[in-house]
């Protein structure tokens, strides 16, 4: 059983998440603000939160942001009505898990749910920090620098290797797209001119060198995109 922390401002649909996630045998806290709910991830220990981005008070991002400050290994799912990429790019960057729009299959909410949650419970993806131990196979990425970790060993990753290794770890046992990739490269800081989608094959065949030796495998799924299976 997990605690989770839905931020939801509008009331029918929070109260219909804390029921469906109560009975799938979860603790539920709600917030209905952003405020309310950067007080209540200062007072309370969580093993996961719902955010929604529309809020009042603190909007969703400003939420993510701070929240990844202080506690980088907590799992977010994004649950928001802002379905353009731009949105979706914005939220991954900030930090989110999963990103989910509205309307929603509430049975997928909760498989991704529980995906993201088992996730955060791997031993391979155990902390961000080059001062956590780790045992040879843990894989680290730092969130915010193109930093990372196999074991005690760096990895010398250049600045689109690590966003493509970030997204991956995000996203672990899950198919992340040709088109998630590229727009991630497009919108990190420096970045100006267009990818092209056969350049990709490039990076991953690096990333997959430089994982050599590990329980780590970025595998090709044929028409849909890359996924990190450990």
């Amino acid at each position: 059983m997990a605690h989770l922390l839905i931020v939801e401002d509008d009331e029918l649909l929070r109260d219909g998440l804390s029921a469906q996630l109560a009975q799938a045998g979860h603790r539920v806290t709600t917030a209905e603000d952003g405020a309310a709910a950067l007080t209540r991830l200062g007072a309370e220990a969580f093993d996961g939160v719902v955010l929604d981005l529309g809020l009042p008070k603190v909007d969703g991002l400003s939420v993510l942001r701070q929240l990844r400050q202080t506690m980088p290994a907590l799992p977010v799912l994004i649950l928001t009505a802002r379905d353009g990429i731009e949105d979706r790019v914005a939220g991954l960057n900030a930090g989110a898990d999963d990103y989910l729009t509205k309307p929603f299959n509430r049975d997928e909410l909760l498989a991704r749910l529980q995906s993201m949650l088992r996730r955060a419970s791997l031993p391979a993806f155990d902390a961000t920090s080059a001062q956590t131990p780790a045992t040879a196979n843990t894989l680290r990425v730092d969130p915010n620098l193109p930093r990372a970790w196999l074991g005690e060993d760096a990895i010398d990753l250049t600045q689109r290797e690590w966003a493509l290794l970030d997204l991956l770890v995000r996203h672990a046992g899950q198919v992340v797209s040709r088109e998630d990739v590229i727009g991630v490269w497009q919108a990190e800081p420096g970045e100006t001119g267009g990818v092209a989608s056969n350049a990709l094959e490039v990076y991953v065949h690096r990333l997959r060198r430089k994982l050599a030796g590990s329980t780590l495998n970025i595998r090709n799924i044929r028409g849909l995109g890359y996924m990190l299976e450990i």
